[in-house]
């Protein structure tokens, strides 16, 4: 077991069952509260090690490598790291994609006690020059093939003489799929841009001078993009961190026999916490995959034969639609999770009817360490009659959740107002930005910025970003509610609502939406298909078809990039 578990114990704060109704729609397997059998993220991993050595830790296509093996790599990795400076406290970028050498750095990092921080390599050089000038580096691990960029932005950040190592996505592997790998590099790099394969093979058998971090230590800095927009490092502890990946193993059914699929970034709290963390938690694989492809994905999941998943429901859409798929391809999954953004019921429908899997909700923040609410393995979520919104689950364990009015304080059953959580997982702050931190937290209650509302069960449903709203002559539009009905035509695929500016209203709706493989339609008719099923007020003005819409890296569709081409 990895947690000690205290079931039917009611919070501090008063009576469970009124102040906390969700805790009467748990399974008798689930316990109210919980204690992880570890406090913090390397004690967990080296418990894995001692227990699971031999085991599979990472399938990276047709590579695999064992705890002990992984564990090896981190020493010697940990050994340079050391070598050239890091200390305990000092933070390490790590701006890979879903490679072996991401999980080797996070773990050599913190057996330094240092702390990662996970970076996007879609960024640009103007992008990563602000976070390296934000968090300082003091060591720094990329691809080989985006040296020229993360050197360009180091140097923007007065930071040019922080020491760094390249990766090789072809390391380890010998299938070389060109569908989702860069090519075999041929050039040459500078001699102080070491290789970091090479390193770990130089330098294995050494160990270095373990100056781990503990509980309340940071074990984690992770860049959002928070409430306001504006790019912020979520600051999170190993305890944070060692609770949430523990908690959640226990809620998503995970054990020692489970296989992973990591269908999200490692850069991205969800890859990070469900799925290396419940790997660590347990002791179980995890398959790795450079990035998301559907056809690449499909070839694995055929060979790996994964029991669990989770991914933004996108992620899921665009493998419903891949031409050759087929319901024996996920007859090994046991669960499969959605997160990221809330699930229409129309498209959890059609997803459980082509793939033959059952989306579970999940919902959460990279301030949260991922989850905070999970919808049960085995119960019906319900969808909310006044909203049509998917619920997207329960408080977890230890966790508590209301609905607050703009005063903080909690409102009724039904009513809509902001999600605020609280609970062992919650971030610590932001890095270097205390007025952001206290606009966030408060009272150790972290502020979503999601509007949501919580039935007499317990039950919470998201109905929308709070910036995200329209206001059409003063009505309130939620842009999910309009995207719901849209995706629940046959010929939709996906479809994006925003607010554009009207000289009459302040404001109108306007959709963007892509079709599935082979549809076409006339814009009058998916407006008359709102009209029968939306308020008028509701119903898109205009709607735009597209290829493909926006998405950011973990498959969340950016509103934010359809507002900006709307304005232009």
């Amino acid at each position: 077991m990895t947690f000690s578990e205290h079931d039917g114990q009611p919070n501090a704060s008063g009576n469970c069952a009124t102040e906390h109704p969700w805790l009467e729609c748990y399974p008798d397997n689930l316990p109210t509260t919980l204690s992880p059998r570890h406090g913090d993220m390397l004690a967990m991993f080296q418990s894995a090690v001692a227990e699971s050595s031999d085991q599979e830790a990472i399938r990276y296509f047709d590579a695999s490598l064992s705890y002990l093996e992984l564990d090896i790599l981190s020493n010697a990795f940990a050994t340079w790291l050391a070598e050239v400076g890091v200390q305990r406290g000092a933070r390490i970028g790590i701006v890979l994609q879903n490679v072996p050498h991401m999980i080797i750095a996070i773990v050599a990092a913190w057996k330094l006690g240092a702390i990662p921080v996970p970076g996007n390599p879609m960024y640009t050089s103007s992008e990563l020059t602000r976070m390296f000038a934000d968090y300082a580096p003091g060591a720094l691990i990329c691809h080989r093939e985006h040296l020229a960029t993360v050197g360009r932005a180091l140097d923007d950040a007065g930071l040019g003489s922080v020491p760094v190592a390249h990766v090789s996505a072809n390391d380890w592997q010998s299938q070389n799929d060109l569908r989702v790998l860069p090519p075999l590099p041929t050039e040459e790099v500078p001699s102080d841009r070491p290789d970091m394969f090479g390193i770990c093979v130089e330098r294995r058998g050494q160990r270095p001078l373990v100056d781990a971090a503990k509980g309340e230590d940071i074990g984690l800095i992770l860049y959002t993009s928070g409430t306001t927009g504006v790019p912020k490092g979520a600051v999170i502890s190993h305890a944070s961190l060692a609770f949430n990946s523990s908690n959640s193993a226990l809620w998503m059914g995970i054990d020692p026999g489970s296989r992973i699929l990591g269908l999200a970034p490692l850069f991205h709290i969800t890859g990070f916490v469900l799925h290396m963390g419940m790997a660590f938690a347990t002791g179980c694989s995890l398959a790795l995959h450079y990035r998301f492809e559907p056809a690449a994905v499909l070839d694995v999941i055929r060979v790996y034969r994964p029991t669990f998943t989770i991914g933004a429901i996108t992620v899921f859409n665009a493998l419903m639609n891949a031409k050759d798929v087929d319901r024996e391809d996920f007859s090994s999954f046991k669960n499969v999770f959605s997160g990221g953004a809330p699930i229409a019921p129309a498209l959890r429908d059609a997803v459980r009817e082509r793939l033959g899997v059952t989306l579970q909700p999940v919902y959460g923040m990279t301030e949260s360490a991922a989850p905070t609410h999970i919808a049960p393995i085995g119960v019906d979520v319900p969808v909310d009659p006044d909203t049509g919104a998917l619920a997207v689950g329960l408080p977890i364990s230890s966790t508590e959740a209301m609905i607050a009015g703009p005063d903080g304080k909690p409102l009724s059953p039904g009513n809509a107002g902001e999600i605020w959580m609280r609970g062992p997982q919650i971030m610590q702050g932001y890095w270097n930005k205390p007025t952001e931190s206290a606009e966030t937290l408060k009272d150790g209650w972290l502020r979503s910025g999601d509007i949501g509302v919580m039935d007499q069960r317990g039950w919470f449903y998201v109905v929308d970003r709070q910036k995200d709203m329209i206001n059409a002559s003063g009505f309130k539009i939620w842009p999910r509610e309009v995207e719901d009905v849209l995706v629940a035509h046959p010929a939709v695929k996906e479809a994006a609502v925003i607010g554009v500016p009207d000289d009459y209203r302040g404001e109108t709706v306007r959709a963007y939406i892509s079709l599935k493989h082979a549809a076409v339609i006339e814009e009058s008719v998916l407006i008359q298909h709102c009209r029968e099923q939306l308020a008028a007020y509701k119903v898109p003005r205009s709607i735009i078809i597209l290829d493909e819409l926006p998405k950011t890296p973990t498959g969340k569709i950016q509103r934010a990039a359809l507002r900006e081409v709307a304005r232009k």
